[in-house]
């Protein structure tokens, strides 16, 4: 139960910080908001003020910012539809820029509590291609073939999404004895394959290190990668879900994000109540990170989807059909509701 409790206030900040966004961004920009609500469903409470409503709703998930002549046509120059592309643009995207913010903040949070993993070499094989390329212990792996590892998490995503990859390319960074100072160094090395494993190996061995940030701008950074790396496992799903290595089964809706969330709880529980604290935090950054991708992909009824159609008023110079327009975003919110019953499902008959 307490689960549920936390997993709806998780949800609840995600979603209130995206509709925040939009509501901020139509007041800067003269559009008038008919209501502001804290909650879905029945009101419990509300009080007016100029001529926007605010409210408290009966179940605490997210909220909604219901703007002036959003979907239809008004006369009113306060009105959505007859502010200037750019203003409406801005509108739209903030949304999930402030989802973005958000996975941002509580991600130096928790780098600022419990540190970041490095991603130090701490072995290398004599005789081995690394060694042979001049790579030492001690040294600090950055890319592999041109993609940024310079997380654990990242280097271990990496293996994960690419097990047959061969890290022909590999950048990493050393302290120069002479200067004190880090300079990044790049190395050509041909993997030997392993009969006991099955793969190409270059014969070196990470193990990560847990480092405490020691200043702003280390907390600012590292918070940054930590970001940067749930939006990167965000983007990845999402092309192994286009490439087809992923199907709509693998999907996980709103239950399956429960069982997580209590997953995480019960795991940091056995620990201390930081730990359960920290890995709900996690989760945070995470599903706020996938909202913002998610809202942003070029589909009717989500915020890409607007905002495709503005780009393509924009180029036509004038709007589109406000009917036609409308069609579409009917059907495809019609879809993508299908598409959430089916997850809602999916997710009830793995986890029962």
């Amino acid at each position: 139960m307490s689960s549920i409790i936390v997993a709806i206030l998780v949800f609840g900040l995600i979603v209130l910080i995206h509709e925040l966004g939009h509501f901020l961004f139509a007041k800067i920009n003269g559009i008038g908001v008919v209501e502001f609500s804290i909650g879905m469903g029945p009101r419990l409470f509300s009080f007016k003020r100029g001529d926007t409503t605010y409210s408290i709703k009966a179940l605490p998930l997210g909220g909604s910012c219901m703007m002036l002549g959003e979907d239809e046509e008004n006369p009113d120059e306060r009105a959505f539809q007859n502010k200037s592309i750019p203003a409406r643009m801005s509108v739209i995207a903030a949304g999930p820029v402030f989802n973005f913010i958000l996975a941002f903040f509580l991600a130096m949070l928790v780098v600022g509590l419990g540190g970041y993993d490095t991603t130090y070499i701490k072995e290398v094989a004599e005789d081995s291609p690394a060694y042979e390329a001049g790579i030492r212990p001690g040294d600090k792996l950055l890319k592999i073939n041109g993609e940024n590892v310079s997380m654990y998490r990242e280097y271990i995503l990496y293996k994960v999404l690419r097990p047959d990859d061969k890290m022909n390319l590999v950048e990493f960074s050393r302290v120069n004895p002479s200067t004190g100072s880090q300079e990044v160094l790049k190395s050509s090395v041909t993997p030997e394959y392993s009969a006991e494993s099955g793969k190409y190996l270059i014969g070196i061995s990470i193990i990560p290190e847990n480092q405490k940030v020691k200043s702003l701008g280390g907390l600012i950074k590292y918070g940054f990668l930590e970001m940067k790396y749930d939006v990167k496992l965000t983007v990845k799903s999402l092309g192994m879900l286009i490439s087809g290595k992923a199907g709509v089964g693998d999907l996980s809706g709103p239950v399956g994000i429960v069982v997580m969330i209590d997953d995480s709880v019960k795991a940091g529980l056995t620990v201390s109540f930081m730990a359960a604290f920290m890995n709900v935090i996690s989760m945070c950054i995470l599903l706020s990170a996938n909202l913002g991708i998610m809202n942003l992909l070029p589909i009717p009824a989500l915020d890409g989807g607007r905002l495709l159609f503005l780009i393509i008023e924009a180029v036509r110079g004038k709007p589109m059909d406000p009917e036609k327009e409308g069609l579409v975003n009917m059907i495809s919110m019609a879809a993508l509701m299908a598409l959430m019953i089916f997850v809602v499902f999916n997710d009830i008959s793995r986890f029962t």
